[in-house]
């Protein structure tokens, strides 16, 4: 696929508030409690946020697989947050225990999230295996094509959509494989995450080299972690993609500057698509755009 230089849609802004990874330790204003999460991507949605993109913590501010909890905050938003997108994390994190060291999610605790009820409009596909660093240790996210495909069609029959997230080049290989297989079917909706330690590093050139490497007639947005979000974000939208912003990418929001919240992000996400004359999609737009109901499906029955 290439750059698209006078691209007129509408940018879909993705907001990533919370994460897996790190907490209140980075930012003070990070929420972790299921109010706090839930009102975060009200305020988000208020500044121009169209996709929720959802981790949840416990009571101490660890990462969680805890369907209960997810369900609360998944009902939280669709209650307050008229169509706005659902998105569930399928990764879920690392947790860290007492004595600070991290654990990855079990696959089954992973595939669990297909149980979610409300179930969310998207669940995330991780498209490939890789070793990432966090907090000076190697963690090994694993992440096999047939693991990936017994999810994906999971998904389908819950009429659930998905989001290919891409940590490298050779994760869209593993996706245009499944393609093949009958699995994966366009359009398809990539999210391109650049510069996790062990991922793809953030750079113009690669996020081309990733372009290049979709289908035509996919959708994109730019993940881009640290001080990369930004600039790697308005260069997205300058090539008509779209964008994730929150503090489970980037807890700055400029040099030495922790942002104040995570709808100070979204604004200034909504700034940069105004000045290079792209418009941000509504709720119900980005469905339109992305081949979603204007509202949740229930799951169907089961057999």
């Amino acid at each position: 696929m290439k750059p698209n230089l006078t691209h007129q849609d509408k940018v879909i802004i993705t907001i990533a508030t919370t994460g897996g990874l790190h907490g209140r330790e980075a930012n003070p204003a990070l929420p972790e409690q299921p109010d706090e999460i839930v009102s975060d991507f009200y305020d988000c949605f208020n500044a121009g946020a169209s996709v929720a993109h959802i981790h949840v913590r416990d009571k101490e501010g660890r990462t969680s697989a805890d369907l209960n909890i997810y369900n609360e905050v998944v009902d939280g938003i669709m209650g307050r947050c008229s169509n706005m997108i659902t998105q569930v994390g399928s990764g879920i994190g690392i947790w860290f225990d007492d004595q600070e060291k991290g654990h990855n999610f079990s696959l089954e605790e992973r595939i669990n999230l297909l149980e979610l009820a409300p179930q969310p409009d998207m669940l995330t596909v991780n498209c490939g295996t890789f070793h990432f660093d966090h907090k000076g240790d190697e963690f090994l996210f694993s992440n096999s094509k047939a693991w990936n495909a017994e999810f994906v069609e999971g998904c389908k029959y819950r009429g659930i959509h998905n989001e290919l997230e891409v940590y490298d080049l050779s994760h869209i290989a593993n996706m245009m494989d499944l393609k093949k297989k009958g699995v994966l079917h366009d359009p398809m909706h990539f999210s391109f995450v650049m510069g996790i330690q062990g991922g793809i590093p953030a750079s113009p050139a690669n996020l081309l080299a990733m372009l290049d490497a979709i289908p035509e007639g996919s959708s994109w947005q730019i993940v881009s972690i640290g001080k990369h979000q930004l600039p790697l974000s308005t260069m997205a939208v300058a090539m008509g993609g779209n964008i994730r912003v929150g503090m489970e990418d980037n807890v700055y929001y400029g040099h030495g500057e922790l942002a104040e919240s995570n709808a100070q992000l979204v604004e200034r996400a909504v700034r940069i698509c105004h000045e290079l004359g792209r418009e941000v999609a509504t709720p119900e737009e980005a469905r339109e755009m992305l081949g979603m109901p204007q509202q949740a499906q229930a799951a169907p029955a089961s057999e």
